[in-house]
């Protein structure tokens, strides 16, 4: 991690804190602590992190909350912690932008290993992507065309980053979905199909399009 910025460690638990601190420094990780929403966003904005390991259940808000706000200007890989475990608070720590989620109690092991793949994940993600006139920045989740904002959502830009990478390859709607709001589509096809017809019109006149196959998904195509 040398070079490669800092973890924020997020959790009003002192013996939580202490021992996710003291596993992460053993494996040399730069750390931060804040043990409340407020000093996270203090933190935040004077120097943005790696990552950030985030409890859900905060004193002076919701985690959730806190990482829905967040996603809307930065694609931070976030892991979440919290004593709520169900599969129904797991989708929702999903749908808000989490990366990955650990119910507490959980084995230290563990925690390292998804504190691993959290940042292996992110590392190979460039923080800039050119192609031609379009740029996608992928720290800010904010996508230009010849230098002016294209106004995205978190989930448009989410959805332009795949079909991006994946040029030329037809992408179906199943995956892009799973991708971009964090659970299976479970036959939800509007929602993809609405978000790829506004990349189309912010795209319009640019020389990409979005190619569409009835059953099979889209594909990005530079003209």
């Amino acid at each position: 991690m040398d070079n490669e910025g800092y973890l924020l460690l997020v959790e009003d638990n002192i013996e939580v804190q202490n021992n996710n601190k003291k596993i992460l420094e053993r494996r040399g990780y730069p750390l931060k602590q804040a043990m409340n929403l407020a000093e996270a966003r203090e933190i935040i904005s004077k120097d943005p992190p790696r990552a950030i390991i985030l409890d859900v259940m905060l004193p002076d808000g919701s985690g959730l909350d806190f990482l829905a706000e967040l996603r809307k200007t930065s694609h931070i890989p976030v892991l979440l912690l919290t004593a709520l475990g169900t599969p129904g608070d797991i989708i929702a720590g999903l749908n808000a932008g989490g990366d990955d989620y650990l119910p507490k109690p959980y084995n230290l092991a563990e925690f390292l290993a998804r504190v691993n793949a959290l940042l292996r994940r992110a590392e190979q993600v460039p923080e800039i992507i050119k192609k031609g006139q379009l740029t996608l920045h992928m720290a800010s989740g904010q996508a230009f065309l010849s230098g002016i904002p294209m106004q995205l959502s978190q989930k448009e830009f989410q959805l332009l980053y795949i079909l991006v990478q994946n040029e030329g390859l037809m992408v179906s709607a199943e995956y892009l979905y799973e991708k971009a709001w964090g659970m299976p589509m479970m036959g939800d096809t509007q929602s993809v199909k609405s978000a790829v017809s506004r990349l189309r019109k912010r795209l319009s006149g640019s020389g990409f399009s979005i190619l569409a196959s009835r059953g099979k998904g889209y594909r990005f195509r530079s003209l």
